[in-house]
């Protein structure tokens, strides 16, 4: 009851005027410019500025960062790209995590294959990127239980999405 009076009173106190809404228009690419001048923030002038700008280490000097998402480019397409094979379970662009779903190689049906894919900085760099393998197999039920996976699958996964990553960004830079 008390939170229906609330609500009420709430919603008495709004103005109920008409609000009309000029829009700029803007030709091209062109941006809209705001009639207000710069915004005035909390944080200075231009804002909080979480991907660094166009002088910064991390948003310029060809990082590969981009202002899409919060991970190296280049490594992000890269995995991407290595691991399409498999089903995406979750892709997080902005904490640089990208997990699979459980794949199982025609070959080998009673083994099952899952990667995490872990996106560690911003440049391209060795250290940038790891990969976790997990492996399980079946045991004559349909129960699947957990195995032990090489070292070495962990580490070739890294070294073909580096080379992946290392050919992308020569792409672009060749453009």
């Amino acid at each position: 009851m008390l939170a229906g009076f609330a609500v009420a009173l709430l919603a008495g106190c709004g103005n109920n005027a008409p609000v009309e809404y000029n829009y700029p228009r803007r030709e091209g690419n062109q941006p809209i410019p705001n009639p207000q001048g710069p915004r005035e923030t909390v944080f200075g002038p231009g804002g909080l500025n979480f991907f660094g700008d166009d002088n910064s280490v991390f948003g310029g000097g060809g990082g590969g960062g981009g202002a899409g998402i919060g991970v190296n480019s280049f490594l992000w397409r890269a995995s991407l790209d290595t691991i399409s094979f498999m089903p995406l379970s979750s892709a997080d662009p902005f904490g640089g995590v990208i997990i699979t779903d459980w794949y199982s190689p025609p070959e080998t049906p009673n083994e099952r294959f899952k990667l995490t894919v872990y996106i560690l900085d911003r440049r391209l760099r060795a250290d940038g990127i790891k990969v976790a393998v997990f492996r399980q197999q079946k045991n004559g039920g349909l129960d699947w239980n957990d195995a032990a996976v090489n070292t070495e699958t962990a580490i070739q996964l890294e070294n073909a999405i580096l080379t992946r990553a290392r050919q992308l960004r020569l792409d672009t830079m060749e453009q």
